[in-house]
C-alpha cells in the first residue's frame, strides 16, 4: 500500500514542479512518470540497502535515463523531463538539518547532516552523468549500426 501511495504522491509532487518550471502542459503526465519512477527507484534501494546516498545515485540514474528517452520521443529539451524528477530526490531536510544545527552551535551533528548532504548531492549528480554518458554511448552503437546497415 504505501508504493502506491509513494507513487502517486511523488507523481503529483513531480508535476507540481513541472507547472512551476512552465513545462508544456501537453508533457505534465510524462514530468510525473519520471519523477514518480526516480522517486520509487530511490525508495526500493533505500529499502533494500539502508543507505540513501547509494539510492540517490540509483534514482537519479533513472530519472536522466527516462528523461533522455522521453526528450527522444517528444523531440524536446531533456531538462524539462529531468528538472521536475529530480527536485523529489534534492536532500533539502539534510541540509536545513546541518544550518539548524550550525545556528544552535552543535557542529558536530551539523558536520555530520552536511557531508551527507553533500555525498547525496554528489550522487545524484554523479548518477545524471554516468546516466548521460551510458546514452551517449548507446546513441553512437545504434549510429554505427544504421550507417553500417545502409552501406550493406
Amino acid at each position: 500500500m504505501t508504493w502506491i501511495v509513494q507513487g502517486i504522491l511523488s507523481f503529483i509532487i513531480a508535476i507540481s514542479f513541472a507547472i512551476i518550471f512552465n513545462a508544456p502542459r501537453k508533457k505534465l503526465v510524462a514530468c510525473g512518470v519520471v519523477g514518480m519512477s526516480g522517486w520509487l527507484i530511490f525508495s526500493g534501494f533505500t529499502l533494500v540497502s539502508g543507505d540513501s546516498v547509494q539510492a540517490s545515485f540509483a534514482g537519479a540514474f533513472m530519472v536522466a535515463l527516462a528523461a533522455h528517452i522521453l526528450s527522444k520521443r517528444f523531440r524536446m529539451p531533456m531538462i524539462i523531463f529531468s528538472v521536475p524528477g529530480i527536485i523529489l530526490l534534492v536532500p533539502g531536510g539534510l541540509a536545513y538539518n546541518a544550518m539548524r544545527n550550525i545556528v544552535e552551535n552543535d557542529y558536530l551533528t551539523a558536520i555530520g547532516f552536511a557531508s551527507k548532504a553533500f555525498m547525496t548531492s554528489g550522487a545524484i549528480a554523479m548518477g545524471l552523468v554516468f546516466a548521460e554518458v551510458l546514452m551517449q554511448l548507446i546513441f553512437r552503437y545504434l549510429r554505427k549500426r544504421k550507417t553500417a546497415s545502409h552501406i550493406t
